[in-house]
């Protein structure tokens, strides 16, 4: 069915008339979601799909394709309906139909409430506002970087721009302007932000919490910025000003466009338009104009698929070319196409890593703290990974990470550099690091660094990061009493519990030089691949911690010392290991009780063990186990039958007269445990339950 209105519309209108719709239909078949912005956003959808991004449909996965960041991932059915029509062997109809649908009875569906990357066509997890735009930064740097490392002249065997979608909301995020700030300064001009400013939030208009001027903004904050005033129809002006940003160098672009949502609807312009159903009289008059029955759905017409399913051969096409000039670049440059296509790969050159850690000498850091160990075995790391990227929050010296004043990377060092000066900007720089890491699997292995406490600045990242699957290292120092006299707003005694609790995330707190290696061991070991790493580490001096073993680390929890008349059990980790160790020698030289001791650097590591080695590290014989440690202690509780731990804040103070203040140094402990002892007398200790002693 056609009719001649529907004739006499444009290849582009009746194209946006086509995704229109779609999501028509998406939205409304189950009762809602969040199709308004979706509505309002076509005519960008045409302009970006049809005419700008370089991609292809058949193979989503194609190394320099543009990358799409849908930041306001609510609209998720915009991206969704964009990836059909264009082809995207995965996303069929049937797919689409399980938008917002109950998945009874184990029905599944890739059409999920927010995109998530485990799906073709989908470069990052969004949803959490703001957090898109951080990534698609992350994208933007990958690029830059590359692209200064392997094109020649002739030769851009790396080209890929990186379009990221906002609405209002991710632009009043804390993380998505730590962001845009940080690519102002870095000048990463292969960044192009679109605004769908459609001047309404999620409870009203806009006008209600901002008034800001928000290209006065961008421009402050070192973007260029481009206008589109009609951005609900006119696919040829936003084309226009696309094309404009992609040829304007030196800065990213930010192009405010505006327009109307829910546009064409009853809501339209009004929050009611945000999500929900859409009235069924204004669908029937979109399909009508169409030259659709109104009683017809999910059935683009053959003319709009044709319109977009071009996409297929075009993306084909391109694709081909790039092939062809790899080729072309592999004879002229054999020995940099070699490393390009490692690097492609995933080289994270693995033997040369390992090699490296197997062989380390403990002897040269005798003594030290595990901070300063870190930053001496990742400067020898840096040297051998190339995919090693990213940087810290402004305490650099503090965190020990080790890097070249010419290995920074900037505009005047032609992006070259890998060292990443993020600021104090933690929360961008998880969340930058995810874009960095979702670039291609294992083409970077990002960084960071900042005081375990300043990771809850952070968290939201990270936690993405591990929802992701994203591999990273998040290098945490300062995580114990030695922050001494910053005082309890710097001493982290309650965040591990949130990072141990993280699904996907392995938290890893080494006691010394030997369990450092240990915890990079496992950075590079396969089963790192799949999400990210924390190594909290810490300032203190590292004491006397007798048979610790790299490989342990793996096993997350093994036994130093064994006694098989023990009394009972103390089990510690990081900074606290070694007094735990000093409180059970004193223990028998004192009172004639015996001790075994067990290291735990990782929870998580030791979770994943057969229940046989569990069993014979955490005896169920119903004697006494006791974590040791400087945190509020609940996580223990699921390991040990009780816990010498906090149970408030730190104090101001030196890091010694802390230790003794709250009962954790080796008096305190053996205090606290013969108080535990004498409350159990001859009581099965599992029986009587975990106690905070």
């Amino acid at each position: 069915m056609s009719s001649p209105r529907s004739k006499a519309l444009s290849d582009d209108a009746f194209a946006v008339l086509t995704l229109r719709n779609l999501i028509f239909d998406i939205c409304n078949q189950n009762g809602g979601g969040h199709g308004g912005s979706a509505i309002g956003m076509a005519a960008i959808g045409v302009a970006l799909w049809k005419y700008i991004m370089r991609y292809n449909p058949s193979n989503p996965e194609w190394f320099d394709r543009d990358r799409f960041v849908l930041s306001n991932g609510h609209c998720a059915m915009f991206l969704y309906a964009m990836n059909h029509l264009t082809g995207y062997d995965a996303w069929t109809m049937d797919e689409l139909k399980g938008y917002a649908g109950p998945k009874l009875n184990g029905h599944t569906t890739i059409a999920h409430g927010h995109p998530e990357i485990e799906c073709p066509g989908i470069e990052v997890t969004t949803g959490p506002l703001g957090q898109g735009i951080a990534n698609a930064v992350g994208l933007a740097i990958a690029s830059k970087n590359l692209a200064a490392w392997f094109n020649e002249p002739g030769f851009e065997v790396v080209g890929s721009r990186i379009w990221c979608m906002t609405g209002d909301g991710c632009l009043m995020e804390g993380v998505a302007m730590e962001a845009i700030s940080l690519a102002g300064h870095l000048h990463v001009d292969n960044l192009v932000l679109i605004y769908d400013n459609n001047a309404v939030t999620c409870d009203g208009p806009l006008s209600w919490i901002n008034d800001e001027n928000i290209n006065a903004k961008m421009r402050a904050c070192g973007w260029e910025v481009v206008d589109v005033l009609d951005g609900s129809h006119d696919v040829q002006a936003i084309r226009a000003a696309l094309e404009h940003a992609k040829q304007l160098k030196g800065k990213p672009v930010f192009v405010n466009i505006r327009t109307v949502i829910g546009v064409g609807t009853t809501t339209q312009g009004t929050a009611k338009a945000h999500h929900g159903a859409f009235d069924i009289e204004s669908v029937a008059a979109s399909k009508r104009l169409a030259g659709q029955d109104p009683r017809t759905t999910h059935s683009p017409s053959e003319r709009g698929l044709a319109f977009f399913r071009e996409r297929k051969s075009n993306g084909a096409a391109i694709e081909g070319e790039w092939n062809d000039l790899i080729k072309r670049y592999e004879s002229a440059h054999p020995d940099k196409a070699a490393e390009f296509a490692g690097r492609q790969s995933g080289d994270l050159k693995i033997t040369q890593i390992n090699d490296i850690l197997t062989n380390l000498d403990i002897g040269q850091f005798k003594g030290m703290p595990t901070r300063k160990v870190n930053g001496l075995i990742l400067q020898k790391l840096w040297e051998t990974c190339p995919a090693l990227c990213g940087g810290g929050a402004d305490l650099v010296t503090s965190n020990n990470f080790l890097y070249s004043e010419t290995d920074v990377f900037l505009p005047s060092a032609g992006f070259k550099g890998r060292y990443i000066r993020y600021g104090i900007r933690e929360h961008a720089m998880a969340a930058i690091s995810n874009g960095l890491a979702a670039y291609s699997p294992g083409t970077f292995l990002p960084l960071t660094a900042t005081f375990l406490i300043f990771y809850l600045y952070a968290a939201p990242g990270v936690r993405m990061g591990a929802l992701s699957h994203l591999p990273a290292v998040h290098i945490a120092t300062h995580d114990s009493f030695a922050e001494g006299q910053n005082g309890p707003t710097h001493q982290p005694v309650e965040v591990d519990s949130l990072f141990r609790a993280t699904p996907n995330l392995t938290h890893i707190r080494p006691c010394n030089a030997e369990e450092t290696i240990g915890a990079w061991m496992h950075v590079f070991s396969e089963e790192a691949r799949t999400g990210p790493t924390m190594i909290s580490i810490a300032r203190d001096p590292v004491g006397d911690v007798p048979n610790t073993d790299r490989a342990g680390v793996a096993r997350g929890a093994y036994v130093l010392v064994e006694a098989e008349d023990a009394n009972l059990t103390l089990v510690s980790c990081g900074s606290s290991l070694h007094h735990a160790v000093a409180a059970a020698k004193l223990l028998g030289e004192e009172s004639g009780l015996r001790s075994r001791i067990v290291s735990c650097p990782s929870f998580d590591q030791f979770d994943k063990q057969p229940r046989e080695y569990r069993e014979s590290v955490f005896r169920l014989d119903g004697k006494p186990i006791v974590s040791v440690e400087e945190y509020v202690a609940t996580t223990w509780a699921r390991y040990v039958t009780a816990s010498v731990g906090m149970s408030s804040y730190g104090y101001s103070a030196s890091n010694e007269s802390n230790y003794e203040r709250f009962g954790l140094d080796p008096k305190g402990i053996i205090r606290r445990v013969k108080a535990y002892l004498d409350f159990l007398g001859k009581r099965d200790a599992r029986s009587v339950g975990w106690q905070c002693i």
